[in-house]
């Protein structure tokens, strides 16, 4: 998914409780029964200091669980979402990207995303936009379903 990254300017990291030489092995595996060829950085963190530092190990886990948390942080370091999975659930890509989108947008439009957004569906403008802003700002028009939800296709 390395393209659908890049197309959204997004550089991906992994940081891992295995050491560079299991890391190696690992990558090995993953290309061959993945069909893909892993190309994003990966951080050893064998003695886990960093996974502990930032809770990325889902509680009640084994402390040589792997780290199951995403973290999608913004041009300005800032931390803008964090998702922690039970080790018994895979990371769902598609959600990531699709947060990664609906972030981006909101940032560009000062707008909000409703549950299960996805690009091209219509977004909420927020309460603290006012009618005569939302009208220049949205010159195609919104609809005003209460005083406090308007929605607007970009």
């Amino acid at each position: 998914m390395s393209a659908q990254f890049s197309k959204r300017g997004v550089k991906p990291i992994g940081l891992s409780t295995d050491t560079v030489e299991e890391h190696e092995k690992w990558i090995d595996d993953v290309n061959d029964t993945q069909d893909t060829d892993l190309q994003f950085p990966i951080v050893a963190d064998a003695d886990l200091t960093i996974a502990k530092q930032y809770d990325m190990i889902h509680p009640n886990e084994s402390e040589t669980a792997a780290v199951r948390s995403v973290f999608i942080i913004d041009p300005d370091k800032k931390i803008r979402l964090t998702m922690t999975y039970p080790m018994n659930v895979g990371r769902n890509f598609d959600e990531i990207l699709r947060v990664i989108d609906a972030l981006q947008t909101g940032d560009k439009h000062k707008i909000a995303t409703p549950a299960d957004w996805v690009p091209g569906q219509e977004v909420i403008i927020p309460p603290s936009v006012s009618d005569v802003d939302a009208k220049a700002a949205f010159p195609q028009g919104f609809e005003t379903i209460r005083s406090y939800l308007r929605t607007v296709k970009l």
